[in-house]
């Protein structure tokens, strides 16, 4: 059919033009529309229960924000269906000779957040240095939620999840005082400061088990160990805190298969569901064996009480000479003798479930479920092993030659230890811990960790990672 236009006043040259005009206006209203309801690149984004934190607290003004007012990331331009692009989460660890703050960036490329970037800030000293002064010790934390303010962009700081989680030096005040000191820190960032802090356990003391957990994923995470499409081997992790040490791998049978952890064991034993795999760790958290409690119990074990003056004076080889410091002592009278640091790891109690490490302590043998993997230890075992030049990947034997020279106090190493006269005591320690305690042979190699792509390793970024995704 040929369709054909008649112009009312016979100019069909400007009858034609006007139509065009007429059906390009229509045509372009056709395209807003169309750019409107359909862009790509204009989904609101959503937070859902399954992976993010307290979507109850989230202002509905942040969830209704277009995905082009967010900050940007290189990695991609579009977000995992119903996710934000980037999420900022906020960590605050209590420690016992300090408190830090990590401020996490994520971004969701991917169903799982991808790690882009981590600001860390420390202050000393810790919350449990304030054990009659709550108030004093919620104030200490100014520094570091300052530095978050500053980092977190303003339009995304009431969409920031925030925890603060206190470890073995808070527990050690016992419950009425560090209660006190938790409550007082609860109150100021709720009244003081934007973030999402959670309505429950917000601002806990952590229990070391799953301090020694997080510290397993975040190793393994960092190391592209767990999250991947592939199951690959994992690394173990020992963490060295000041009030508490932990270790934690999964062990494996000599076939490489799930070694059988007795499930009437759930202290030890945990399972861990990360992306489609299942990980079933051991795990224990030795409160009061910390690098400054096991100063405190050397100390102690040094002197028994038989016959013993107060004013007598306790010789040992693990301080220099120009080294004092007063020790109480219950009882009039005593003698002086002088322990090893062997003594602390007591290999005589009964062993319920065995095999154990010490204090009765089962723990599947390290030298038999873990041999060829790796294991990382950081904390402590870092901070006074590096600095006195001892490799990343030594031998456990290295620590104890190490822990030799520098006890002799006539080598190289004396203008390195000259102002710490802990360095012979806390190295002794930590060869102890490693060979006799945890029973691991001294030609076995580890890691000293103290960041892993540039991102600090304890337990953090796991409990972080646990609580975002």
């Amino acid at each position: 059919m040929d369709i054909r236009y008649s112009s009312v006043n016979g100019n069909n040259s400007t009858f034609r033009l006007q139509l065009w005009k007429k059906l390009f206006i229509i045509g372009a209203f056709i395209v807003i529309i169309f750019l409107l309801f359909d862009n790509p690149l204009s989904h609101d984004v959503v937070y859902e229960d399954s992976n993010s934190v307290n979507v109850d607290n989230i202002p509905e003004q942040v969830v209704q924000n277009n995905v082009r007012t967010l900050l940007k990331t290189k990695q991609c331009t579009i977000p995992y269906p119903k996710l934000p692009l980037i999420q900022y989460a906020l960590m605050i660890d209590a420690g016992s000779t300090g408190s830090r703050i990590h401020v996490y960036r994520f971004n969701y490329c991917n169903l799982s957040p991808t790690l882009e970037d981590e600001t860390f800030k420390e202050i000393k000293p810790g919350l449990s240095s304030f054990p009659n002064s709550p108030k004093d010790a919620a104030n200490s934390l100014e520094p570091l939620l300052q530095l978050a303010m500053e980092k977190i962009p303003k339009e995304l700081q009431d969409c920031t999840p925030i925890a603060v989680k206190a470890t073995a030096g808070l527990r050690l005040l016992g419950e009425e005082k560090s209660e006190a000191i938790l409550k007082a820190v609860e109150d100021k960032i709720r009244k003081e400061y934007p973030f999402n802090l959670p309505k429950e356990n917000g601002v806990i003391v952590m229990d070391g088990k799953d301090e020694g957990v997080y510290a397993w994923i975040t190793v393994n995470y960092l190391l592209g160990k767990i999250g991947s499409e592939n199951k690959e081997d994992t690394v173990a992790v020992m963490d060295l805190g000041g009030g508490s040490t932990q270790i934690v791998f999964e062990p494996l049978t000599i076939d490489h298969l799930q070694y059988p952890i007795p499930e009437s064991d759930e202290d030890y034993r945990v399972e861990l569901k990360f992306g489609s795999f299942k990980y079933v760790l051991y795990q224990h958290s030795y409160l009061g064996y910390g690098l400054m409690e096991a100063r405190k119990s050397i100390l102690s074990n040094m002197i028994s009480t038989e016959h013993i003056t107060a004013d007598h004076s306790v010789v040992n080889k693990c301080f220099p000479d120009s080294f004092n410091n007063d020790i109480e002592v219950k009882g009039v009278d005593g003698s002086v003798t002088v322990t090893g640091t062997q003594a602390l790891f007591d290999k005589t109690l009964a062993c319920k479930t065995k095999p154990c490490s010490f204090d009765g302590i089962y723990q599947p043998s390290i030298r038999e479920t873990f041999s060829n993997n790796d294991i990382y230890a950081f904390s402590y075992f870092y901070d006074r092993t590096t600095v006195l030049g001892l490799g990343l990947n030594p031998e456990i034997e290295d620590i104890a030659e190490l822990a030799r020279k520098v006890c002799s106090n006539t080598n190289e190493l004396a203008d390195k230890t000259k102002d710490d006269p802990y360095f012979c005591l806390d190295l002794t320690y930590l060869y102890a811990l490693l060979s006799y305690g945890y029973d691991i042979n001294t030609d076995r190699k580890i890691l000293l960790a103290k960041k892993i792509n540039d991102i600090e390793t304890g337990w953090c970024l796991g409990a972080t990672i646990s609580n975002v995704r």
